[in-house]
């Protein structure tokens, strides 16, 4: 979409960006919770330990980090007894699979207790903020209302089948909502858990390079750098400078997937003359066992100026906080204080997890400035939401080419387009697990993930909850398929995409 906006220059309405701005917020709110709760948070928290607690313990925990209504001794019992039907059942249902009593667990068991509560409740609040986007884009979470040039929901305050006065007010409610779960559950519930871990402040550096191509424009403009996360890349770690993106300098090689270019794999090449050819047919994988000294990646190594790049909130906010942005420089040193480490520590696992509250924190705060900027254009009558000056085809040049950046919540998302006699020549996107999850490249480099697992402890390698923990960190992409082997060739896990 933005790469077609920017090849044949289209310029959105003020009302199409603030849309899209709030699509992509409340995903972004939604999204990180769930991260938390429910993709990562038991990593760290130990659920069958949690039947030990004293519910009236617990309840004294929860007071004394936020004055959430739902803290009641009576309501942490209730929560333990649910727990306790799983396990007596025999099956833990949605808790299965864990590492429970994993020595690498250090939270008490009133603290296990209060995050296994408030992990049900994210189950029931997810699914009532994210109806925000379901009026906005009409799924989760590929919204189905953007269009080249706009959006498509309509924008009439006499209509009862268009954004009106009562969307706004739904809106305002579902952003409160929002709001108060972040602010009185979520943030209290991370400082809590990570104050047992400031050690792996220590662990997963990773690549020491951050790429953010900004997030939520301020302004209708193509690619526009004037975003509310700054646009910005951080190189070895230094807060000190921040460097401008040139989507020019990003290139992809192929040396170790299981793709081949037609110039040679060691070779490298940018997303508009990208190719993605792969040639095997057979019934199996490309391999019996893994070889990582050859191909051994359904993954391209996406670089900029040759070097790897990690993605997502950890360089949201590094770019952001080093660019000078107020509210997360304060939300920033708000979170290192509170667990007595050095913005050093931002470098890490941890670093990433505080990372994703804080920019949930930001974001979720911002929601409503954006829903009263609509408020005030359906007041003064400005209804656009659609430039359509370009929508014929053939008012198109013969050949035009365009790039769009997007920062979707699990980091820099790219496409690239080139059109010719109103047709798709070549299309690529370089999306944000393919730079985190990269191999290496003709130079040897190693991609974020296999960086930051260097140096981790492992208590057990049969349980290696360690390793998961620094993995789920980068949020990675489920939907792209895993399958976790060891070095002999043994599955670990399979997950299938139905």
């Amino acid at each position: 979409m933005r790469a077609v906006e920017n090849a044949l220059g289209i310029k959105i309405p003020d009302n199409a960006r603030i849309i899209r701005n709030l699509i992509s917020g409340i995903q972004y709110v939604q999204d990180h919770v769930i991260h938390f709760y429910h993709l990562h948070a038991l990593d760290w928290v130990d659920i069958v330990s949690a039947l030990k607690a004293d519910p009236t313990k617990t309840s004294s925990l929860t007071q004394s980090i936020s004055d959430w209504p739902k803290s009641s001794a009576a309501y942490f019992k209730g929560i333990q007894d649910k727990l306790k039907a799983f396990v007596d059942s025999g099956q833990l249902g949605i808790f299965a699979n864990g590492y429970w009593g994993h020595p690498a667990y250090k939270l008490p068991p009133e603290a296990n207790l209060m995050a296994a509560a408030h992990y049900l409740e994210a189950l029931d609040w997810q699914k009532d903020v994210i109806r925000m986007q379901a009026l906005l884009g009409a799924k989760n979470p590929h919204a189905q209302t953007y269009l080249v040039g706009g959006v498509s929901i309509p924008i009439d305050p006499d209509s009862q089948n268009a954004l009106n006065a009562g969307s706004i007010a739904f809106m305002s409610g579902i952003s409160q909502k929002a709001l108060e779960f972040v602010e009185k559950v979520y943030i209290p519930d991370l400082l809590a858990v990570a104050s047992f871990y400031t050690d792996w402040a220590g662990y997963g550096g990773g690549v020491g390079n951050f790429l953010s191509y900004g997030q939520f424009p301020q302004d209708n403009e193509s690619n526009t750098p004037n975003s509310f996360f700054q646009r910005g890349i951080i190189k070895g770690k230094d807060l000190g400078k921040v460097h401008p993106v040139d989507h020019t300098k990003i290139m992809e090689y192929v040396t170790h997937s299981w793709y081949e270019y037609k110039e040679g794999d060691s070779k490298s090449k940018h997303p508009w003359d990208g190719e993605t050819n792969f040639k095997y047919t057979g019934p199996k994988p490309p391999y019996e066992f893994l070889e990582t000294d050859k191909k051994y990646s359904w993954l391209k190594a996406p670089r900029y100026e040759d070097m790897p790049m990690e993605v997502g909130p950890l360089s949201r906010m590094l770019v952001a906080y080093a660019s000078g942005h107020k509210r997360v420089k304060e939300l920033v040193d708000k979170v290192l204080s509170h667990l007595g480490v050095g913005p050093e520590a931002l470098f890490s696992t941890l670093g990433r997890v505080a990372a994703r509250g804080i920019e949930t924190w930001a974001t979720v705060e911002v929601l409503p400035v954006w829903i009263n900027q609509l408020a005030e254009n359906m007041k003064k009558g400005d209804l656009r939401i659609h430039n359509g000056e370009k929508w014929d085809p053939s008012t198109w040049p013969k050949e035009a080419q365009g790039y769009g950046f997007y920062e979707a919540p699990r980091g820099a998302l790219g496409h690239w387009i080139k059109i010719k006699d109103g047709k798709i020549e070549n299309y690529q996107c370089v999306v944000p697990s393919t730079w985190n999850g990269s191999p290496r490249d003709a130079k040897g480099q190693k991609g974020p993930y296999e960086s930051a697992l260097i140096g981790t402890p492992v208590a057990d390698p049969n349980k290696p909850v360690e390793i998961l923990r620094t993995i789920h960190s980068f949020d990675p992409c489920m939907a792209c398929a895993v399958h976790v082997v060891d070095t002999h060739g043994k599955e670990f896990i399979k997950i299938k995409v139905v």
